[in-house]
C-alpha cells in the first residue's frame, strides 16, 4: 500500500515532468469541456457565427471559419476523449481485478482477462453462454456459477462415464 501511495503522489519512472503536466492538464480540460461553461460557450459561438452570416454574406471565409475551428477542436478532442477512455477503462479493470481476488468462489482466471485475445475472449464469452444455459435449467435461481464450477463438473461427469456411476470422483477445491 505504502508504493501505491507513493505512485500516486509521484510520476512514475516513465513519465518526466512534462508527461506529469499533460496529464494534469488533459484531466483539467477534460473536467471542463465535460461541464454546463464549455457547452455554453460552444452554443454562444455557434449561435455568432450564424448570426454573423449575413455580415459577411455568407462568403467562403465566413465557412472556412467555422469549418476550420470545428476541424480543430474535434481533432484535439477525439485524443482527450481516448486518453480519458483508456483511464477510465484501466481504473475498471483495476477494480473488477480486485473484486474477483477478492470473492471466494470467483475465477482467478479472469484477473486479467482485458490483456487477452480476440480469440482468448471468444472462447471465455462461449464459456458464459454454456453456463447461462445451465443456470437457465437449475431448479434454484440462487444457484450460483463459475467457469472452474462448471470445467469441475465436466471432468466429474467425464469421469464417471468412465468408471461408472457407482464411484464419485474426488473434487478439487483449489481456487485457480
Amino acid at each position: 500500500m505504502k508504493e501505491l501511495n507513493e505512485a500516486q503522489t509521484s510520476s512514475t519512472p516513465h513519465q518526466g515532468r512534462l508527461g506529469c503536466l499533460l496529464e494534469r492538464f488533459a484531466h483539467t480540460i477534460t473536467v471542463w469541456v465535460g461541464g454546463n461553461g464549455a457547452f455554453a460557450i460552444a452554443c454562444v459561438v455557434v449561435v455568432a457565427w450564424i448570426v454573423t452570416g449575413p455580415l459577411f454574406a455568407y462568403s467562403d471565409t465566413w465557412q472556412l471559419a467555422i469549418n476550420t475551428s470545428t476541424t480543430i477542436v474535434t481533432f484535439l478532442m477525439v485524443f482527450l476523449i481516448q486518453r480519458a477512455q483508456n483511464k477510465e477503462s484501466r481504473a475498471t479493470q483495476l477494480k473488477l481485478n480486485e473484486l474477483v481476488a477478492a470473492l471466494d468462489g470467483a475465477s482467478n482466471r479472469l484477473i486479467g482477462v482485458e490483456n487477452l485475445s480476440e480469440d482468448e475472449l471468444e472462447v471465455l464469452n462461449r464459456h458464459y453462454k454454456a453456463l447461462v444455459e445451465s443456470v437457465k435449467r437449475d431448479e434454484h435461481i440462487t444457484d450460483s456459477h463459475s467457469i472452474d464450477e462448471a470445467e469441475r463438473r465436466h471432468e466429474e461427469k467425464q469421469g464417471q462415464n468412465r468408471r461408472g456411476p457407482e464411484r464419485p470422483a474426488r473434487r478439487n477445491q483449489r481456487k485457480s
